[in-house]
């Protein structure tokens, strides 16, 4: 589903990854974990074609096609999801309005009939009760006034409703109180599946008790240093990540 190949990326003139390998086939899950400034989040947003995120070398294939040479909306067409860290608020538009234009504007990109206001909004009830999202919610605008759990609940009924091959989810924990990891985590849960890759980037192992990983890497100094199985973050939280990279490194 995803292959990056010694990938190299520079963020206003600074390179931040510095040859990262990771491959992610359909139907698992992984994490990445890493201290500050590894450059976790600089790998999320070049996946998701974020201006200023330069590729100076290597290559990311998505279903066996050039990530990089795709616009952003293009990459959301295929099927590429981003959960962000930091949601962004859109004063001024309902956020049913949001989920109803994004998701029709997926569809026409890919050929498919538009779905009508009616079909939208039983489909999307249908998803938001999992996560206890009220018809409330669903009128305001677009995370203005929302808690950061609310944020975070909205980001994986998006998830639901939008059904992308290939989810990254950058540090979906930050912020959440335990109940609304449990239901965050049980939206990304139901979720899984065979066609399915998910990346979730992660500072702690709590969400992996949740959202338990086929495998997890260790990002430091923009490479990978070393992989392994869920017990890796476990032992990542019990020693550090400087006894775990260091013998690495």
């Amino acid at each position: 589903m995803l292959e990056i190949r010694d990938l190299h990326v520079t963020v206003d003139g600074k390179e931040i990854l510095k040859g990262l390998n990771l491959s992610i086939p359909a139907g698992e899950v992984h994490a990445v974990m890493g201290p500050n400034g590894s450059g976790k989040s600089t790998l999320s947003y070049t996946l998701a074609g974020r201006e200023g995120y330069d590729i100076t070398s290597g290559s990311i294939l998505y279903k066996g096609e050039e990530l990089a040479a795709l616009t952003p909306d293009a990459r959301a067409a295929k099927g590429f999801f981003l959960a962000l860290q930091y949601p962004v608020e859109i004063p001024g538009v309902s956020t049913m309005v949001f989920l109803k234009t994004a998701l029709n504007a997926q569809r026409r990109a890919r050929g498919e009939d538009e779905v009508d206001a009616v079909k939208v909004l039983r489909l999307v009830r249908e998803k938001a009760k999992a996560l206890n999202i009220t018809e409330d919610m669903l009128r305001r605008p677009l995370n203005v006034g929302f808690s950061g759990g609310e944020k975070k609940r909205l980001e994986i009924l998006q998830m639901a409703l939008f059904e992308p091959s290939l989810a990254v989810l950058d540090e979906t924990d930050s912020g959440l109180d335990i109940d609304a990891l449990r239901l965050v985590a049980e939206g990304v849960n139901a979720m899984r599946s065979p066609a399915r890759a998910m990346l979730v980037i992660t500072h702690y192992q709590r969400l992996l008790d949740y959202i338990v990983p086929t495998r997890v890497h260790v990002l430091r100094a923009g490479q990978i240093v070393t992989s392994g199985g869920p017990e890796l973050a476990k032992e990542l939280e019990k020693k550090g990540y400087e006894t775990i990279t260091g013998a690495a490194a």
